[in-house]
């Protein structure tokens, strides 16, 4: 059986008890509402001391409510009051002198003695639930975008105020950010809020929280959903309760119905059901009538426009928030001996997308792109921009362009942009190379990177200015080498980290190289990336901010060779013996064979196409893969091609393409590098920093 609920033979709403008191202390008028505030008829009132109707420990304070009667001021207390069958309960009595002539009999003042209705009688008076539901409370949770905090608040205005059980049932899709459509009948629903006032855990374990359901045919809860309309049950008796209960296959279900009054409202918005809520009051209180389904439709439609607002809000976000997954990176890579960190964080909480983006490329030759820019404005507009640079900036770091030329391609692409809508970016662009330790940067109107020495200094680093992506006219964008010792930490970032409107850019700055100051190179990168944003999350009016940390270390001397080889077609021979005695020493026998095929075509290749006089270069480099590459003086980059029957050349890097894992060729400032890459068994070449939450879900927190 349900629980039972304290029933009254009142049926009053009023919680106010007026006493008229006279010099003497005692009672001369009474309201008619003694009893069920104290439980005396209001003749049994009349005449006695004020002090018998409270307790021993209040009299005191009744005392000096009273005394304020003859001096002429109003005051007020908190008072426990004496009932007739002996028990107590709280009022909160305020006292009010009265102007009289002093006749005895006459009240001095009078005694408003305010106590809390019975919960009983709370469903009494349809204007109190009314008010309860429609004022403040339904603009409180109304306030609110999110679709749980919406429903929580929901069912804590309803219940108590309306009845003592609640649940709220929206359509799974709903939930799920899709577009909502004409549902009814066989709907699938879930649950998302649950609340009773009677301490009974028997309502959130047999109706959880999250629970995932379709309701069977034969159901109050199916007819709401077939009809739209309201289901009232105005006593649900225990064959009825039961039935629902094998019909649904949940036997608690007919324990906890017996014998309650249930209302069913459904949730319309835009002539669309988004779902339901189902009310109940337990036996003892009074029971549902059709004013109270009236009451409870009204709360209803407006509460699903507040459902809807939060369904609304949920799918432009869930688009905006796809959008940015599909725009920033899922991976970053890096050569091993280089360790990368980055952080998003969108300048606003309500549209979480913008135009900052970061990247970090592996390249052949244990070399590494990292690249920050910044699409002037916000929105998913900056953002679709984003996704184009980037797209094209990735195509063109595998290209391997150096970065200037790179950012010179980029900034003839936003030209391009700009004659159907104005756009400008601003992009560092780096290439850090492991083997030498040496740094290519190029800048188009972005803040100077900070490289942080392993002897606790740190610097701006002084890029040759230009002006952004998009913006004709100024410099022309060049790049800048600098060595870099091992170990030290490279940071490049947008202007959100160090410039908000209340603070000078200089400080902002600074700040950053303090974060980046002596004790870097022994810090876990995890920290030093949560130290970055450190302060930021309380700025409302920030800007959207990309960071891209790296420790540059160099590969150590043992994992890679360099031999410098005559233009002689002999060298060929000497070629494979010295990759051979290598990958002996690497312990990489077995991928011997197949390295000297590929040096003898790449050597060969090189001196077929090289003045005489021109040395080749070979190179070999164990990282995650085993790269072989092979630099010549001449410019004209290798095309693969398929040679006729009848020719005797042009089958090398045919040869080279079906044997090696990858291959490819890049420009140099005195040639060409004409690379192949194997893969080393049981290493995974691609063992990449994935991203398996969009980047920027986890660093609204520090």
């Amino acid at each position: 059986m349900a629980p039972q609920g304290d029933a009254t033979a009142a049926d009053t709403a009023s919680r106010t008890l007026v006493l008229g008191v006279d010099a003497t202390r005692r009672v001369v008028q009474c309201g008619p509402n003694a009893e069920p505030v104290l439980g005396h008829a209001p003749a049994e009132v009349i005449g006695r001391s004020a002090a018998e109707l409270v307790v021993d420990e209040a009299k005191a304070d009744l005392e000096i409510l009273l005394e304020g009667l003859a001096t002429g001021h109003e005051r007020s207390k908190a008072l426990t009051m004496r009932r007739a069958d002996g028990t107590t309960t709280d009022a909160v009595v305020t006292a009010q002198p009265l102007v009289g002539d002093g006749s005895p009999g006459v009240p001095a003042g009078l005694l408003f003695v305010r106590v809390a209705l019975p919960p009983s009688e709370r469903y009494q008076d349809p204007a109190l639930m009314r008010r309860a539901l429609m004022d403040d409370p339904l603009a409180r949770f109304g306030a609110s975008l999110d679709l749980d905090q919406a429903a929580r608040g929901l069912v804590d205005v309803i219940v108590p105020h309306y009845c003592t059980t609640a649940s709220v049932l929206v359509l799974e899709s709903l939930v799920a950010a899709d577009e909502v459509h004409e549902e009814t009948g066989a709907a699938v629903l879930r649950r998302i809020a649950v609340t009773s006032d009677d301490d009974n855990p028997g309502w959130t374990a047999t109706f959880p929280v999250g629970e995932v359901l379709v309701y069977p045919e034969g159901t109050p809860y199916r007819q709401v959903l077939q009809t739209m309309r309201p289901v009232h049950l105005p006593l649900v008796d225990a064959k009825t309760a039961h039935d629902i209960a094998r019909r649904w296959r949940r036997g608690p279900v007919g324990e906890l119905l017996t014998n309650v009054s249930m209302v069913l409202l459904p949730l319309v918005a835009h002539d669309t059901l988004l779902g339901f809520i189902a009310c109940t009051r337990v036996p003892g209180f009074r029971r549902f009538d059709a004013y109270d389904v009236e009451i409870g439709m009204e709360f209803a439609s407006r509460a699903a426009i507040v459902i809807d607002n939060a369904r609304r809000y949920s799918r432009e976000r869930a688009t905006a928030l796809a959008l940015q997954r599909s725009l920033l990176p899922n991976r970053l890579s890096a050569p091993s001996s280089v360790e990368v960190r980055h952080r998003y964080l969108p300048g606003s909480k309500l549209v979480e997308v913008g135009g900052d983006w970061y990247e970090s490329i592996a390249l052949p030759g244990a070399r590494v792109a990292l690249i920050v820019g910044d699409v002037a404005g916000h929105g998913v507009r900056a953002a679709v921009t984003m996704g184009r640079l980037r797209t094209a900036l990735h195509t063109l770091a595998n290209l391997e362009l150096p970065p200037a030329d790179a950012l010179h391609l980029m900034h003839e692409l936003m030209i391009e942009l700009g004659e159907q809508e104005p756009h400008f970016a601003t992009c560092v662009y780096a290439v850090y190379d492991a083997t030498t330790g040496v740094i290519e940067i190029a800048s188009a109107g972005h803040l100077p990177p900070l490289l942080a020495r392993p002897d606790g200094s740190s610097e701006y680093l002084k890029v040759p200015p230009a002006p952004p992506l998009g913006v004709s006219g100024g410099a022309a964008i060049e790049s800048r080498e600098f060595t870099v010792e091992d170990g030290s930490v490279f940071v490049i970032y947008t202007d959100g980290l160090v410039e908000n409107r209340g603070t000078d850019i200089d400080d902002g700055l600074a700040r950053l190289r303090d974060v980046f100051g002596p004790g870097t190179v022994e810090r876990p990168m995890e920290d030093l990336a949560k130290a970055t944003l450190a302060g930021v999350y309380a700025d409302h009016h920030r800007d959207d901010i990309a960071v891209l940390i790296a420790r540059l270390r160099r590969l150590p001397p043992e994992r890679f060779a360099s031999w410098t080889l005559p233009h002689d077609p002999a060298v060929v021979r000497r070629a494979r013996g010295l990759v051979r005695r290598r990958l002996q020493d690497w312990g990489l026998e077995e991928l011997s064979y197949t390295t000297e095929l590929l040096a003898s075509e790449l050597i060969t290749n090189a001196q077929t196409h090289t003045p005489s006089e021109s040395p080749i270069e070979l190179r070999l480099l164990l990282e995650r893969t085993l790269v072989l590459e092979v630099m010549d003086r001449s410019a004209a980059l290798p095309r693969l091609r398929h040679a006729a029957d009848d020719e005797e050349n042009g089958r090398g890097l045919l040869v080279v393409s079906q044997l090696a894992h990858r291959w490819g060729s890049r420009r140099t400032a005195s040639g060409k590098v004409v690379w192949c890459e194997q893969i080393v068994p049981g290493v995974d070449p691609d063992p990449f920093d994935t991203v398996d939450t969009w980047p920027g879900e986890n660093h609204h927190k520090e």
